[in-house]
């Protein structure tokens, strides 16, 4: 396996920090996983799972996103992403998609989303589903109710009143807060990640990690939120396109698997014809880095190379 990295400008002038893993030279090359990473994090933490991708066959890819990681002008601008940056982010994506094929061709490509990079996916679907032969959300969620009107209404007056490089400080403690209440004794305010301390330790421990963001963060954030499960946007998703949905029992992000179903059944109610959904018991928000991640890493593979022989 081979790992490099690159800057890609984005349509806006922006450079972006995009990595790739490559199977070792003579590999048969399966197909392509393009990963979308979570807020206040970075696509490095991906390496094990994007090493063992390539490991099995797999080309990936995955960027820092604006605001974010090495993609961010330095530590200190982490948190502030500019204008419209949900659906910048979105685009990103697809630029970064669009420059995918323009190496590879005649491959299968899968999106992989986590946290805040499953929501992406989710718009992602909705506007380009159609240039996708799969798509996989880790720790996400489906619509949500009135606190995310609650939250677009004070990350603009925050906005409004302080500018749109004020901390969202309350936004964070409001969207974050509660999630650490159902594992007492907690030791550290991100045991809601994991059950694996080690792993948490190294969220805490990376400069890159755990910031709080700006309130107009917020503010695009939520409302990108709010149209995601609207008809007219999930009646846009490819009805056949291969969506596999997976969370802890015990991810707050996904209302402890109630968000993740309720997601699931409204895709169905759409119409989409091949989704899949598994919930792994006591585990929590980062599946990938939790104490069952080799069986989730199986799961995802097993996913990926049952669709992929669908293109041999």
């Amino acid at each position: 396996m081979t790992f490099e990295s690159k800057r890609i400008s984005n349509l806006e002038g922006s450079m972006l920090n995009l990595y790739k893993w490559t199977p070792e030279e003579h590999s048969e090359v399966i197909g392509i996983v393009q990963i979308a990473h979570g807020m206040a994090e970075w696509a490095g933490r991906y390496d094990e799972f994007a090493s063992r991708l390539a490991a099995s066959g797999y080309l990936v890819y995955a960027n820092d996103h604006r605001g974010h990681g090495k993609t961010a002008k330095d530590v200190d601008s982490i948190g502030f992403l500019g204008k419209d940056s949900f659906n910048g982010m979105v685009r990103d994506l697809k630029l970064i998609h669009d420059f995918i094929k323009s190496e590879n061709t005649g491959l299968p490509v899968y999106l992989f989303g986590h946290s805040m990079g499953s929501f992406l996916a989710q718009s992602f679907a909705a506007k380009y589903g159609s240039v996708l032969n799969g798509m996989i959300l880790s720790g996400s969620n489906g619509k949500q109710g009135f606190m995310l009107n609650l939250g677009i209404w004070i990350a603009g007056l925050q906005v409004l009143m302080q500018g749109e490089k004020a901390k969202g400080k309350l936004l964070d403690r409001l969207t974050f807060g509660t999630y650490n209440k159902h594992f007492k004794p907690a030791n550290t305010p991100f045991d809601w990640l994991s059950r694996d301390t080690a792993e948490v330790g190294k969220y805490i421990a990376d400069p890159y990690c755990g910031g709080v963001f700006t309130a107009s963060f917020f503010y695009d954030f939520f409302r990108g939120l709010n149209i995601l499960y609207d008809s007219e946007q999930i009646d846009n998703i490819p009805k056949n396109l291969p969506i596999f949905i997976l969370s802890g029992s015990m991810d707050p992000v996904g209302e402890f698997g109630k968000g993740v179903v309720r997601l699931v059944q409204l895709y169905h109610k759409h119409g989409l014809t091949d989704v899949s959904l598994k919930l792994y018991e006591n585990a929590r928000h980062e599946i990938l880095n939790e104490t069952n991640k080799d069986e989730v890493v199986e799961d995802i593979l097993g996913w990926l190379n049952k669709k992929s022989a669908l293109h041999s």
